[in-house]
């Protein structure tokens, strides 16, 4: 049994006084975003990049892919960052672009072709090799594999559920708190949260 929710359902309640006017403003931008040229990626990074987040996170089904990669590369052109790293790691953009480096180096090593050129199965293989520490080459040597992965996947989702697109599909209106909380028990639900439909 599928489940799903109705669509326009966050959409719908950006134009409520349920949200406040800087949220309704940051997820406006999200929506409305336009499709961007990399400004801290090279555009053969970038392409890559957003060839690793479509395995991360398969969007196939979408008419209107969220635009992952554009997310990180405009989060790395304003040198933001969240506050902390892990000490064996680079700062975030030299991060990435080694990062980069290094899963195409394995895709060479591990099947002849670059990244961008290999199968699903062989990207997801790659990938794999990388988030377990057993993807061959150099540049693994100066980047901790497994710390990479793991923040290239936790930023990947971040970016993915912040867009209205992806919380419609899983019924997130937590945005909408104007009105605050008040049916807090198990499986009461606000007249704002959406109402799962049977998708079988």
């Amino acid at each position: 049994m599928h489940f799903h929710y109705p669509p326009g359902t966050v959409r719908a309640l950006l134009n409520t006084n349920e949200v406040t006017e800087a949220t309704r403003q940051a997820l406006l931008e999200r929506l409305n975003a336009l499709p961007r040229q990399p400004t801290f990626f090279s555009n053969d990074e970038f392409v890559l990049l957003q060839a690793i987040c479509d395995r991360l996170i398969p969007q196939d089904d979408r008419p209107e892919p969220v635009r992952i990669a554009d997310s990180i590369d405009e989060r790395l052109s304003q040198n933001k960052a969240n506050g902390w790293r892990y000490d064996i790691m680079p700062n975030d953009g030299d991060a990435y672009k080694l990062g980069l480096q290094g899963i195409n180096e394995s895709a060479m090593i591990l099947h002849q072709q670059p990244f961008l050129n290999l199968s699903g199965d062989q990207q997801d293989e790659v990938l794999k090799a990388v988030q377990e520490m057993e993807a061959p080459g150099k540049t693994w040597e100066q980047l901790p594999a497994d710390r990479f992965f793991e923040e290239l996947l936790a930023e990947a989702v971040e970016q993915y559920y912040s867009h209205p697109l992806a919380q419609e599909e899983i019924g997130y209106v937590g945005m909408a708190d104007t009105q605050t909380w008040k049916r807090i028990g198990l499986n009461q639900l606000e007249d704002r949260e959406p109402r799962a439909v049977n998708g079988e």
